[in-house]
């Protein structure tokens, strides 16, 4: 199962308990595996927040058994330099301070850091040092929050 064939199975759960799926990272090797799963809500995430999506997920998981082998499955929060995945987070977050690493080289380099000042469901325009880059959705590889002093 991929990565979006199981984000589809899981996120109506998530949903349902009044969270949002921001990330999941799957890793499946041989003797065992790791799904993580970035859950957020508007007022933050905390430890039983995490306990009460592991519970909910883990039981589906045991159902639905799209996993091959062992794995173990984490739950955790954003955290300040979390990581934006969809249009929707970028969207949230502008006027913040981003890091961006692009798949491929876009006018010559490949990171980025500045003040995210728009986006749209095709690119993200990133101000870096008064000069502002429009970045492709489909090229970026990663994109993370600068936490304030960082």
């Amino acid at each position: 199962m991929t990565g979006d064939e199981l984000q589809k199975l899981i996120e109506p759960t998530i949903e349902r308990l009044g969270y949002e799926l921001t990330d999941l990272e799957v890793r499946l090797s041989g003797r065992g595996g790791l799904l993580r799963l970035t859950i957020d809500k508007p007022d933050g995430i905390d430890l039983d927040d995490c306990e009460k999506v592991s519970h909910a997920v883990s039981a589906l998981l045991d159902v639905e058994d799209p996993v091959p082998g062992n794995y173990s499955l984490e739950v955790s929060s954003p955290g300040l330099d979390r990581k934006l995945t969809k249009v929707e987070h970028f969207q949230r977050f502008e006027g913040e301070t981003l890091k961006v690493t692009m798949r491929f080289p876009i006018e010559g380099r490949r990171r980025f850091r500045g003040t995210l000042k728009s986006s749209d469901d095709e690119n993200i325009v990133v101000e870096v040092d008064g000069e502002s880059h429009s970045l492709p959705l489909t090229m970026i590889d990663t994109a993370r929050l600068v936490p304030d002093g960082a």
